[in-house]
């Protein structure tokens, strides 16, 4: 397709774009006093901006950012939705602000909805429906919905993207990768935030939301899943109707989660069973399926009288495979126990702890928060706060967070605040207690050892077919010489520009002693020529000298001030 992503190839007009849309930015984040991030750095000359008075100073730098997103429009607006879906990326107090982040766009005139939906299905709205509503249910920064009738009598909602919505995020996207580069050499001696890291799992998670299709299979999967659960609903969706850029699904009417404890709702709802089964559903997602709605807020769930669960909105999911899980509940298991020798193991295993770190204060530190929760009551336990904590520690010890990890314990949080939204007494653990079990009883049944066996069984039998062949290669690679081991350093630049630095003070050190003696000598003997009996040249000498140590002395401070 034409309009497909990803945009590569910036023509001149694309370049100009794009050198437009940066001004733009820069110039809204110097407004609400974000300018820090652009200073001294190689994009300031695009703003051609005088800073401007700080307005917002009273305002915190999470409250600017996201005042700086709104602004900005739908890209940015998204944008700082996905990023508050990632703890892992950016502190506490802005993934809280992140998250009051609303769409405010004004929806698409009906002439444009209608061009979309005709050419992506090629027939006109008369031929595909029987009935088109067209005002929009719902309107966000990629696309807005539709309630439609089907010639078949079919009720549908049609998620219809905007048009040129691909070519807005990828130049977004592009000028956010610039600026990502440029900020990580600023911040290269911090290893808590890396912006392109920020920036690059950005990218793969809109991009997907971008692809309808991709949603419309993960509402498949569910279906499937859910198949045998009663209060569960997933809408159907209606292929023949379907496109990258066009979803058409049941059309399924209910109630915002969160609105259902309103008194005019008092005798039609159940909140305390819409709490357990919602917490259910989800521990079922992750630790039996193995696939799960990532981002399960109050407006991605609905309800239906008086205790059904409507399932919206699954472009963001995650996935675990089946020993990701298994170690998960043995992390659960060791924390019972307060061992956190097993948990740093579970950790290894999941493929967190990435690179060397002290591991006598990192057990230091896993112990303290285990004793902290140890032995309380579930119920006066905050899941939130715990992953907060872990996520902390998790930084000050340099480790990575896998994506899907970091989706996993945000979506339990989320499920745990709207739980005790709607039961103060709601106890989370007490919920995903049976569901470890479940997987222990599945880990140690007959069946499941019988395939770990025929595992174990097929690689040793592969090892050993292969050993005798192994073992010649390496022969042979040493009888001919070819046998390598190759050497990689790791954050060993910084300690060259450490020594590039220290060489060239040394080296003006050097040149400035030099001048001082040698004026001091000229001096001395009274070389010519003189004025009032003193030497030109040694005169001269000493200011070159002083001119030189001044030098030094402001490179070595504006150094330090940037450390």
């Amino acid at each position: 397709m034409n309009d497909s992503y990803p945009y590569r190839n910036f023509g001149f007009r694309n370049n100009l774009d794009k050198v437009k849309r940066s001004r733009q930015i820069i110039s809204v984040f110097v407004k609400f006093g974000l300018d820090y991030l652009f200073e001294a750095s190689r994009v300031n000359f695009l703003s051609k901006l005088r800073k401007r008075r700080k307005v917002y100073h009273k305002l915190s730098t999470a409250e600017r950012l996201r005042l700086a997103f709104e602004e900005l429009g739908p890209t940015f607006i998204k944008f700082g939705q996905i990023l508050s879906t990632r703890p892992d990326f950016l502190p506490a107090e802005y993934i809280r602000e992140l998250e009051k982040l609303q769409d405010q766009v004004l929806p698409m005139e009906t002439p444009l909805v209608r061009q979309c939906i005709e050419k992506e299905l090629k027939h006109t709205l008369e031929e595909l429906f029987l009935d088109f509503d067209q005002s929009p249910v719902a309107s966000a920064s990629l696309s807005q919905v539709h309630k439609a009738v089907l010639q078949n009598g079919d009720t549908v909602a049609l998620k219809i993207q905007r048009p040129d919505i691909h070519k807005t995020i990828e130049t977004d996207l592009s000028i956010l990768e610039s600026f990502a580069e440029i900020l990580e050499k600023r911040l290269r001696n911090s290893s808590l935030y890396h912006p392109t890291a920020i920036v690059a799992e950005l990218k793969k998670t809109i991009r997907k939301e971008l692809d309808f299709m991709n949603e419309a299979h993960n509402f498949e999967k569910f279906r499937k899943n859910f198949k045998n659960v009663d209060y569960i609903q997933v809408p159907k969706v209606y292929w023949q109707f379907t496109t990258e850029k066009l979803l058409t699904m049941e059309f399924i009417e209910g109630v915002k989660i969160t609105e259902i404890t309103q008194e005019k709702y008092e005798h039609r709802y159940e909140p305390k069973k819409v709490a357990d089964r919602a917490a259910k559903a989800l521990l079922k997602q992750i630790l039996i399926d193995g696939f799960f709605h990532a981002d399960p807020h109050p407006g991605n769930l609905f309800i239906q009288p008086p205790a059904t669960i409507v399932m919206l909105d699954v472009g963001m999911t995650g996935h675990l495979d089946e020993e990701s899980i298994i170690t998960i509940a043995r992390i659960l298991r060791a924390v019972n126990e307060k061992d956190s020798n097993h948990v740093i193991k579970g950790l290894q295993e999941l493929g967190i702890v990435v690179k060397e770190t002290d591991k006598r204060q990192l057990r230091h530190d896993l112990t303290e928060l285990i004793e902290m929760y140890a032995d309380r009551p579930f119920r006066t336990i905050s899941l939130n706060r715990m992953n907060q904590q872990l996520l902390e520690i998790m930084a000050r010890h340099d480790m990575a967070l896998p994506s899907n990890l970091v989706m996993m314990l945000r979506a339990m949080s989320i499920a745990e605040s709207i739980g005790q939204q709607l039961e103060p007494d709601f106890d989370m653990f007490a919920i995903v207690e049976p569901f470890v079990k479940r997987i222990y009883l599945k880990l140690y049944s007959p069946k499941s050892f019988r395939k770990r066996s025929m595992n174990v069984m097929d690689e040793s039998i592969e090892l050993i077919e292969h050993f005798p062949q192994n073992i010649s290669d390496l022969l042979g690679k040493l009888k001919e010489g070819q046998f390598e081991i190759k050497l990689e350093h790791q954050n060993l630049e910084n300690l060259q520009d450490e020594m590039k630095s220290s060489s060239n003070r040394i080296s003006a050190s050097l040149i400035i002693a030099a001048l001082i003696v040698g004026s001091s000598l000229i001096l001395q003997q009274r070389i010519g020529p003189l004025i009032s009996d003193i030497s030109i040249l040694g005169v001269i000498g000493y200011l070159l000298a002083g001119i030189m140590g001044l030098g030094l002395l402001l490179t070595i401070f504006k150094t330090r001030r940037k450390k």
